[in-house]
């Protein structure tokens, strides 16, 4: 192994659990670049993602961010569209173009969180409009079949739609998106074993980079700052390796 992979992944695992997010899109990026393959790739950034959202779920507790109405909610629909999605096997050219469009979604989303003129403040607790039951398991379900299908955990994409929705507060949007992601990834490696597939061994090096950019990011995003400028430096891995993936690099 490159060894400079699992200083890579420490760091993806630094920066995304500093907003709870897990990291999966990062992992993603990163395995791409070193020309990890698809079938490697989608159950590794599971696993990874399994270990830092659970660290990032802890602290985002412990910090007394965590409201449940709204996980819940969105966890009953997520969990069996992920199973599903990952018992899907996608042709290797499709699930590199679909990647590709999510790395590039990605990557947008966080160049317009960190560009200062972007960035907003975080709602006030009199403007929020907390979403319908109906609606947050429409969104659940179709992320979670999102999640399974393509190895991310659906955080990318539950945040800034929850923000968009003033659904709560960044923190408690930030504290709920992090057992999401942890129950995605769960169900979409179970819907992987039960097609058949085996997991990928994962070296020693990477699990405990992980681990240990998933702690420190968390505690940093549930007790202490607000994230912005080093996402710029995300935003210019996911972008490489999106336009690697979609065949123009």
């Amino acid at each position: 192994m490159n060894a400079a992979i699992p200083v890579a992944i420490g760091l993806v695992a630094l920066l995304y659990a500093s907003v709870g997010h897990a990291g999966a899109t990062g992992y993603i990026a990163v395995l791409t670049l070193f020309g990890i393959g698809p079938d490697v790739i989608r159950p590794t950034a599971l696993v990874l993602n399994v270990l830092v959202a659970t660290i990032a779920t802890v602290q985002f507790v412990r910090a007394r961010h965590f409201r449940g109405h709204m996980f819940w909610t969105l966890a009953a629909a997520s969990v069996p569209a992920a199973s599903l999605g990952g018992a899907m096997q996608l042709p290797t050219d499709a699930f590199e173009k679909l990647i590709g469009i999510v790395l590039a979604a990605s990557a947008l989303k966080l160049f317009c969180d960190a560009w200062p003129v972007a960035a907003t403040a975080p709602p006030a607790a009199d403007g929020l409009s907390p979403p319908r039951p109906l609606v947050l398991a429409a969104l659940g379900g179709g992320i979670g079949l999102l999640s399974g299908l393509t190895g991310v955990g659906g955080g990318v994409f539950l945040t800034p739609v929850l923000l968009a929705l003033r659904a709560a507060p960044v923190k408690q949007i930030a504290a709920a998106t992090a057992p999401f992601i942890l129950v995605n990834s769960l169900a979409g490696l179970a819907g992987g074993i039960i097609a058949g597939r085996t997991l990928p061994p994962l070296s020693l090096p990477v699990m405990i980079a992980a681990v240990v950019g998933g702690a420190i990011g968390s505690s940093l995003g549930a007790f202490h700052l607000p994230v912005r400028a080093i996402q710029l430096l995300m935003t210019a891995v996911l972008a490489i390796a999106s336009v690697k993936l979609l065949g123009l690099l």
